[in-house]
């Protein structure tokens, strides 16, 4: 497989499988073809099963859907392939605590289905468990915590967006306990919670320069209280002053992340404009979140997941005396990232692997 591009150079071949483990990846990979409802174009040549994998595993509290995928593939983007629909679940994409999984083989092929579990009833076919128990595709603490305080912000996010325009009394700033107004506000129930937040410097498309978004600076939340041109709403907790032209954004719901791991249906090759790192972590790398030049009018949905690409570096060669000379060393492949929420032209991710710090200007490629 070739690397992204941004320049002249071409990566080496990243091979799935090490030439021990080959006879193994032979006899476990997919034909072509599949089963109907899956993605299509895919190569199931090269979706083998971990040389470790399990016969049975019982589903953890603490396990995410990544995890899971990764202790049966060796591409754990590869899941939907192999997960197979069991009659007695709703949602086959929902996997609880106390479930345990099988790894089966339906007609040489393999497959992972729900063998047993304290959560499921036979008759009649719905889980005791609530949905809120079930397992997330990536640790949500992360994305949730990004998704709750964004330090980026998309252009129709701005655009559309109430403002404050003056806090009471004529203050030019305002902090917790203070009332504000707001213009372009047309919701009219009270007691809704809004996040604040002051715009900051624009981020454009590094491929041609268009304006995607903006850095965003979490300032406080606010409740409404009344609604009007403006609109009154009482400043309930502040991080730092608000101050006029700063914007109001509804509080992110906590949705759960029940998208699944897999392969874009199409081709992408973007960019990283932006790392937020997660300072807590104890691995290099490991669940930052990036933001790509790439969003939904490119096919990107949530639960894609991408490989992370350094960009090869353009180097003198000065082995030949006679004539200055340059070259481009190769694009190395250093992680992988899932995408988690998206807008028309950019999209957010989790890094999920990582060989070294992912930085802005790093590239992005389906596999």
């Amino acid at each position: 497989m070739a690397s992204p591009g941004k320049s002249p150079s071409r990566s080496p071949v990243i091979s799935l499988a090490s030439a021990a483990l080959m006879a193994l990846a032979l006899s476990i990979a997919f034909p072509a073809g599949g089963d109907t409802g899956q993605q299509q174009g895919i190569d199931r040549s090269v979706i083998t099963v971990a040389p470790d994998a399990p016969e049975r595993y019982t589903v953890q509290k603490d396990d995410t859907l990544w995890d899971i995928s990764a202790k049966f593939l060796t591409d754990p983007w590869y899941w939907p392939e192999i997960w197979h629909i069991n009659p007695q679940v709703a949602n086959p994409h929902l996997i609880y605590p106390g479930d345990v999984l099988a790894l089966t083989w339906v007609e040489g092929q393999p497959r992972v289905t729900v063998e047993t579990g304290g959560p499921i009833r036979m008759s009649p076919r719905v889980r005791e468990n609530p949905l809120s128990e079930a397992i997330y595709a990536i640790p949500y603490d992360k994305v949730s915590a990004f998704m709750a305080r964004p330090n980026v912000l998309a252009k129709e996010q701005v655009r559309d967006a109430p403002y404050v325009v003056r806090g009471r009394d004529q203050r030019l700033m305002a902090a917790e306990g203070h009332e504000i107004y707001v213009r372009k506000f047309n919701d009219s129930t009270p007691g809704g919670r809004y996040s604040i937040y002051r715009v900051g410097d624009e981020l454009r498309d590094p491929d041609n320069g268009d304006l995607l978004g903006y850095e965003g600076l979490f300032t406080g939340q606010a409740d409404f209280r009344q609604a009007g041109d403006p609109a009154t709403f009482m400043i309930v907790k502040s991080a730092i002053e608000t101050t006029e032209g700063d914007i109001l954004l509804p509080v992110a719901s906590e949705e759960k992340t029940s998208f699944i791991p897999h392969a874009p249906a199409t081709a992408i090759d973007g960019t990283i404009m932006s790392v937020t790192m997660d300072y807590e972590r104890t691995i290099t790398g490991l669940y930052d979140v990036v933001v790509i030049n790439r969003g939904s009018r490119d096919g990107l949905k949530p639960g894609h997941v991408l490989a992370i690409w350094e960009p090869g570096e353009e180097v003198q060669d000065k082995a030949d005396q006679a004539v200055s000379r340059t070259a481009w060393l190769p694009n190395e492949r250093i992680g992988l990232c899932m995408v988690f929420g998206t807008y028309e032209r950019l999209s957010f991710a989790l890094t999920l692997k990582a060989s070294r710090e992912v930085r802005a200007g790093d590239l992005v490629h389906s596999h």
